[in-house]
């Protein structure tokens, strides 16, 4: 087979299998309404946390750091389930013993978890704006490169904890710590004066630990 041919069928294979994560989701109607609210409900507390005494430029700081928060916990309740039904309903077998390179799996699962987070950043970013401050290009920017690490790290930390009774809170702990870089490149990128920097991180980011989990999918989907 050439190149150009096990690409298309690469490319296919994906396509197919995130169709696939994309309707159930639309059938079941269970992580994206539920990621929708805890992002909503956590900016309205954090509206409310916050002192109105600060400084502007700490408001604005600590306002910005407050939404990448709710933006990593809203990631990880719809990790949390990204592997629920492939291994309640042990379809996580039949993929493994599909005709299909591994690593398409890892794909299309993030790609998913890349569409479902962002559904959930188109409500919870004019609602930042609206409790907080205006939201310009370079945030945008940041959250759109972000979402490429979270989706490419969890979907490899989710399969990892569905096997666990404790996926609840397994997934918590390995995701957290690594997604503290994207954090502070978030944040960056929001209120530096020079976000050029903050967003290049992101972007090394991205590259380093995507292709790290594209070549450690396969080991750990076997295992």
């Amino acid at each position: 087979m050439s190149t150009s041919a096990a690409l298309r069928r690469y490319l296919g294979d994906v396509v197919v299998l995130a169709k696939k994560d994309t309707l159930l989701e639309l059938r079941a109607r269970e992580t994206v309404p539920a990621m929708l609210l805890f992002v909503l409900g956590a900016l309205v507390v954090f509206h409310f946390a916050v002192p109105a005494d600060l400084s502007d430029e700490t408001q604005r700081v600590v306002s910005f750091g407050l939404l990448w928060v709710a933006i990593i916990f809203t990631a990880i309740l719809g990790l949390t389930r990204a592997f629920v039904a492939e291994r309640e309903q042990r379809l996580i077998d039949a993929l493994v013993l599909a005709p299909c390179d591994r690593s398409a799996i890892w794909l299309a699962k993030t790609l998913a978890v890349m569409a479902f987070l962002l559904l959930a950043e188109l409500i919870a970013l004019p609602a930042f704006a609206l409790f907080f401050h205006a939201v310009d290009g370079r945030t945008i920017g940041a959250v759109l490169l972000a979402n490429i690490g979270i989706a490419a790290v969890g979907t490899v930390l989710s399969a990892v904890s569905a096997a666990s009774r404790t996926r609840e809170l397994l997934l918590p702990l390995l995701l957290i710590p690594l997604a503290i870089p994207i954090v502070v490149g978030g944040v960056g990128a929001s209120v530096a004066d020079e976000p050029i920097r903050f967003l290049g991180f992101l972007v090394l980011y991205d590259a380093v630990f995507a292709i790290i989990s594209w070549s450690a999918f396969e080991y750990v989907v076997t295992e």
